[in-house]
């Protein structure tokens, strides 16, 4: 039984705002991407840490939206959450990346957590507290089993490990530690930033998504209450804990896309030149590079009707449901994701293509495009996807039930 929790964690922040509603959540999410994107390319290029943008991101109540109404939330559908994602990811996909395990989290502790527990974490999240996820190991061969374990000392326990690619957990307040106890069986331990025996390396090199606050997070004999620990039930049944994971992906996938887009526009339409043999004075007005607008353009709107339709589904059912339920919601996220990665790619790459020469000017940075999109595109592989829909309609298989589906 949960006992005495603690204080909640003293930041150096003041407590966020509040929001009620989702059209106070889409005002606020336009209002911050404006000025996330002014400083987007020079981050990008330099490495920058995105310091005060996630501040005032988390300060806007943002970081609150799915916190259940019945502990002070706005409890946002998904097709508000999902359009948020994709505003902010079309300024600056690293900043939108940060919080997406934050998400996670909440639904974790939504579908797992004591009600004790329910009350405390999300009173930090309304408080402004951000919740970090370290899960990935690199030295593990295999994505199923964990390295990490967290075991008994006397009343309480100590967790030991290595986690990678542990996104957004250098703004983090908490840290979400995926991890096996005595029992064998995977729980989350979510452990003070600043807790003893726990260190983060800002070791993300990647070409893309430069600022996502990424790290290894190195667990050394951290001390553990029972209080702190959460059950991971998530996927021993039918629920959409994946589906919701995987929907923010797409969502930022399909934001990048819309960044490509408007700069592709933009150079078309003022600083490029059209070809030789077109016979037309303007760029704009070259019937080939029109045609191929176009394409991207319908890609674009077909991959965000569909994680449209696809959230409406998630916010259509339950978070539990049956096998059947719970497998049609992933496919539909799937399907979504799959549109997402392929005009995101699509319209990273035809930017320069379209747009000509002047686009690689270094000063632009428009390759960010492209690194951001393909960076974010090797998470999960969507062949992968392409067979689980294809498994589905042929041979009736249900999906696999982890947190990529």
């Amino acid at each position: 039984m949960l006992q005495a929790l603690p204080v909640s964690l003293t930041v150096d922040r003041p407590a966020a705002h509040v929001i009620h509603k989702d059209t106070e959540a889409l005002v606020v999410a336009r209002d911050l991407a404006s000025a996330f994107a002014a400083g987007a390319s020079s981050r990008d290029r330099e490495r920058h840490m995105p310091v005060d943008e996630v501040d005032a991101f988390s300060q806007s109540g943002l970081w609150a939206l799915t916190v259940p109404q019945q502990h002070g939330g706005a409890e946002v559908s998904q097709v508000t959450l999902t359009e948020i994602f994709k505003t902010i990811a079309q300024a600056d996909p690293s900043i939108a990346q940060i919080p997406q395990n934050h998400f996670s989290v909440v639904n974790a502790i939504a579908l797992d957590g004591t009600e004790a527990q329910q009350r405390f974490f999300f009173a930090e999240v309304l408080r402004g507290l951000r919740l970090g996820n370290a899960a990935s190991e690199s030295a593990n061969p295999s994505l199923k089993e964990g390295l990490t374990r967290i075991t008994a000392a006397g009343s309480a326990f100590r967790l030991n490990g290595r986690k990678a690619y542990s996104i957004g957990v250098l703004f983090a307040d908490w840290v979400a530690v995926s991890a096996i106890d005595d029992e064998g069986e995977r729980v989350l331990a979510i452990v003070p930033h600043n807790a003893s025996g726990v260190s983060v390396r800002d070791d993300w090199a990647g070409f893309g998504l430069r600022t996502t606050a990424s790290g290894t997070v190195i667990l050394d004999d951290v001390p553990v209450l029972p209080w702190q620990i959460v059950p991971s039930r998530r996927f021993s049944r039918p629920t959409q804990a994946g589906a919701l994971s995987q929907i923010l992906q797409a969502a930022i996938g399909a934001g990048i896309a819309r960044a490509a887009l408007a700069d592709t526009h933009d150079l078309v339409r003022d600083r490029s030149r059209p070809w030789i043999d077109s016979k037309v004075m303007q760029a704009s007005d070259d019937p080939l590079t029109v045609n191929e607008m176009g394409h991207l353009q319908v890609q674009l709107h077909a991959a965000e009707a569909m994680i449209e339709r696809a959230a409406r589904l998630l916010d259509a059912t339950a978070p539990v449901s049956t096998p059947q339920e719970s497998a049609l919601v992933s496919l539909a996220v799937a399907e979504a994701k799959i549109l997402s990665t392929e005009i995101a790619l699509a319209a990273t790459n035809k930017l320069f293509e379209l747009a000509g020469t002047q686009s690689l000017a270094s000063e632009l940075d428009l390759d960010r495009h492209w690194r951001n999109a393909r960076t974010l595109t090797l998470y999960d592989p969507v062949r992968w996807k392409y067979h689980a829909v294809g498994n589905y309609y042929l041979n009736d298989v249900l999906p696999p039930h982890h947190s990529y589906f």
